[in-house]
């Protein structure tokens, strides 16, 4: 019999097909027809698991609570679990972010990537490797293909020709020194990851690419002459200050220049849960709010050329992600050990319903650079043209 309260009877209300087992062996049914998992509840201590996502993540982690066929589904019962921040993590975030800095940017984002190149490709695209959303023309497409026309998109969008510079705002893999340098574009990068430097390093010289790549932040560079255009592809997550950003972008391109941007976005700043400031993105991580960038970029001397929403695509990207890594669990677990293999479990199924379900959104941008450096209003004139909002 399903105990009461908890876990248990909140997934048997959803009325989907599956099984609970519980800790004595005992195997109940729920919904009708075939089973499309099993949640095991391991102890008494797992079936008292409190109801947040945080708690619920971290049982599944430690394997107290497992699951056994498609975790997906399960997901539907995250409306009915709290998602409340522990009073230390908004401590941690608010000193992460006044604090903010590349030093701990780079912390941040190495942390998050010390798993080696390895890791991440037994899920990513094996083509252009890309770590963000690929654009969908059929909902049966490859991430491969999706990755392709992704470059093209920007391609086309920052209207590239050969001899150009390029800036490539943290390069991840080199998916875009591979397909512009092959096209004659000169490709510059800039990364702090330190895998991701040696990775596009060894591209350059292997396929003979046009371009170079520094280990060094964005926020800091200061390019002996402007560039032609700007792409930065899942990036500005780790930029929570906009108006720094648009500042920086400005100063780096010629007149005219264009900046290709995309990422994940929420329709609220800093709306990221309890369990990824934890186990996935710790720092000043936020989801990207595309009212604000634009703001700033206007305020910067910016126009914006194009935006589009790309939530969809998002989903599909993070579903095939999720699926290579179960497929690829076996190796998962031998190289980098089950706890691994369960976090990236959770995030990437995770990830895939907040798009589904538009919890999270996708868009990209264009914004062409003016001569007009913009208005950049200041911190008292912000607070006054606020205040003036409500006369």
């Amino acid at each position: 019999m399903l105990p009461r309260t908890g876990l248990a009877p909140l997934l048997a209300s959803l009325d989907i097909p599956g099984e609970i087992e519980l800790p004595n062996g005992s195997i109940c049914s729920i919904g009708s027809g075939p089973p499309s998992y099993r949640i095991v509840f391991r102890s008494e201590k797992a079936l008292r698991t409190p109801m947040t996502e945080l708690s619920i993540g971290e049982a599944f982690i430690k394997g107290e609570i497992d699951v056994q066929g498609d975790i997906g589904v399960l997901f539907g019962a995250r409306e009915c679990v709290q998602d409340k921040m522990p009073l230390r993590q908004k401590i941690q975030f608010v000193y992460d972010f006044i604090r903010t800095s590349t030093k701990m940017n780079a912390k941040a984002v190495g942390e998050h990537y010390s798993r080696g190149d390895d890791f991440y490709l037994t899920f990513i695209d094996k083509r252009y490797r890309f770590y963000s959303q690929g654009l969908f023309q059929k909902p049966d497409e490859t991430i491969e293909e999706a990755s392709e026309h992704k470059l093209e998109t920007m391609f086309k969008g920052l209207d590239l020709k050969p001899g150009m510079r390029l800036l490539d705002i943290g390069g991840g893999w080199g998916g875009v020194t591979q397909y512009c340098g092959a096209r004659g574009i000169h490709v510059t990068t800039l990364t702090i990851a330190e895998d991701s430097h040696k990775f596009i390093t060894r591209l350059l010289g292997e396929q003979k690419l046009p371009g170079e790549v520094f280990l060094e932040d964005f926020l800091n560079h200061k390019p002996a002459e402007p560039y032609d255009h700007a792409v930065i592809y899942g990036v500005i997550e780790h930029i929570p200050n906009y108006r720094r950003f648009a500042r920086s972008v400005w100063k780096i391109l010629k007149p005219g220049g264009r900046l290709y941007l995309d990422g994940s976005a929420a329709i609220e700043k800093f709306a990221v849960s309890a369990w990824t400031r934890d186990y996935v993105w710790r720092g000043s991580h936020t989801f990207m709010t595309v009212q604000d960038v634009i703001a700033e970029m206007l305020y910067h001397g910016f126009e914006i050329l194009e935006v589009s929403r790309e939530t969809s695509d998002y989903e599909l990207t993070m579903l095939e992600w999720a699926k290579r890594l179960d497929a690829a669990k076996e190796s998962i677990v031998a190289g980098w050990g089950e706890q691994t293999y369960r976090v990236f479990r959770l995030f990437l199924w995770g990830g895939t319903h907040a798009f589904k379900t538009n919890s999270l959104q996708a868009y990209h941008l264009i914004a062409e650079r003016t001569s007009s450096p913009g208005p950049r209003p200041s911190f008292v004139r912000r607070i006054t043209q606020f205040i003036g909002t409500f006369r």
